[in-house]
């Protein structure tokens, strides 16, 4: 049973994301290149290979400085939007966060709702617009309802990241409202977007570090 999370897990998740990131790179580059400038695999490795390099001497003790961290890490290292969008999450996430050593439930759930919060701040997506936001909205609700009807944390982020997934695959028939893919018009249908399917791999791990996965 999972009830909380703590600081080593949450940089456990972010050492995740970052080998994610480097092995789904040429997919992520591959999916932007047919809505998009062909770099969010690159960007989002670079940016995380940043992270990496930050953390390397040991995670903060608390949990605002570890993800503050990352999302300074990010704004300033990675290009394109998804440096300021990613960015935005993790500084949000640490603000809400607060200067703690562990979350329960209701408080990691918090630091993810302000930081989806902070990424339709910056970026103005609704659902349906095919972007991030479209894998990242349906897991924080989903994590929220599981937590509500009683469901342990690793459980509960287990169905938030089928949910970002499920999100991430409901984007392939869309047409892009927003960002460079938007310029296709009909044209953007028929392809993943890359911000959602990285999302999805963002609660992905994130699930798999709260559960002690191997």
């Amino acid at each position: 049973m999972t009830s909380t999370i703590d600081t080593a897990a949450l940089h456990d998740w972010i050492s995740r994301f970052a080998t994610a990131m480097t092995e789904k790179r040429e997919w992520l580059t591959e999916l932007d290149s047919a809505i998009g400038d062909a770099d969010h695999g690159a960007n989002m490795a670079r940016g995380m290979a940043a992270v990496v390099e930050k953390l390397s001497g040991g995670a903060p003790d608390t949990i605002d400085d570890l993800l503050k961290g990352v999302g300074m890490t990010l704004v300033s290292s990675v290009g394109g939007a998804s440096g300021p969008l990613y960015g935005t999450f993790f500084l949000r996430m640490g603000v809400t966060a607060g200067a703690v050593a562990t979350l329960d439930g209701a408080g990691l759930a918090a630091a993810l709702r302000a930081g989806l919060d902070g990424i339709v701040a910056r970026g103005k997506p609704a659902a349906g617009d095919k972007t991030m936001y479209d894998a990242m909205a349906p897991a924080v609700d989903a994590l929220d309802s599981a937590l509500a009807d009683g469901t342990d944390l690793g459980a509960a982020l287990g169905g938030a990241a089928d949910a970002a997934a499920a999100g991430r695959d409901a984007t392939l028939p869309l047409v892009a409202r927003k960002g460079r893919a938007s310029y296709l018009g009909e044209r953007s249908a028929g392809h993943l977007d890359p911000g959602a399917a990285s999302t999805a791999i963002l609660f992905e791990t994130l699930a798999a570090a709260a559960q002690g996965a191997d």
